[in-house]
């Protein structure tokens, strides 16, 4: 192996009930919204699961069905049973890393994530915090800290710039698309769908936006 990384990984993932999940996608999705939100999670997962130097991935989570689908996956699942939000998930998740790894929280609605780009960000990952914002550069993905330093995530709303103004160093990386692709809107499905989604996501995004697309040959 001609590259290594300095320390492995515990990639917490924090996943929401899913009947809560997914508001801004209710228009496109429908009672398939929560579908959805399982379906982002689950390719989220299989693809920190196979990232080189990622030793556990935990998921933080109150919902049964979540809990089933992702520990089939290979995630521990820690019960998300506080009041304190997502970053209160996130430092809940934190408790359960392994000893001597670095501590990342990751957003769970990642669907064309590939191991590869989470790879080369938590490689770039050295002497304290770092972030990977959201492809509008306004939110955050990825946090992470090196063994020993403080778990501080601060993600919701413009979380880049609090995680900045509080040390974190940002990750300015041009190969990772799907690391930096949430997805909240249907126009943000479409942009994920067009770097290509993972095998959960995929056939029900080409359901919905099949039928969200206008039929231009009406009008030709």
């Amino acid at each position: 192996m001609t590259d290594c990384a300095p320390f492995t990984w515990t990639v917490v993932i924090p996943v929401k009930v899913l009947a809560r999940a997914k508001s801004r996608l209710a228009a496109l999705a429908g009672t398939r919204r929560a579908e959805m939100a399982l379906a982002f999670a689950g390719d989220t997962v299989s693809a920190v699961v196979n990232t080189p130097f990622v030793t556990r991935v935990v998921v933080v989570t109150a919902d049964v069905v979540v809990r089933r689908e992702l520990s089939a996956l290979g995630a521990t699942v820690v019960d998300d049973d506080q009041p304190d939000g997502l970053n209160g998930a996130l430092r809940l998740g934190a408790v359960a890393a392994r000893a001597g790894t670095g501590v990342a929280g990751l957003a769970a609605d990642l669907p064309a994530l590939r191991p590869g780009e989470l790879s080369r960000a938590l490689r770039r990952v050295r002497g304290g915090p770092a972030f990977v914002a959201d492809a509008q550069e306004v939110g955050t993905t990825l946090y992470a800290v090196p063994p020993g330093s403080a778990f501080q995530p601060m993600f919701g709303g413009r979380s880049r710039d609090r995680h900045a103004r509080h040390g974190g160093t940002e990750l300015r990386l041009d190969d990772v698309p799907g690391l930096r692709r949430d997805v909240d809107t249907p126009e943000d499905l479409m942009a994920a769908v067009a770097l290509g989604v993972g095998a959960r996501t995929a056939p029900v995004a080409a359901e919905l936006l099949r039928y969200a697309r206008p039929d231009r040959s009406a009008s030709a």
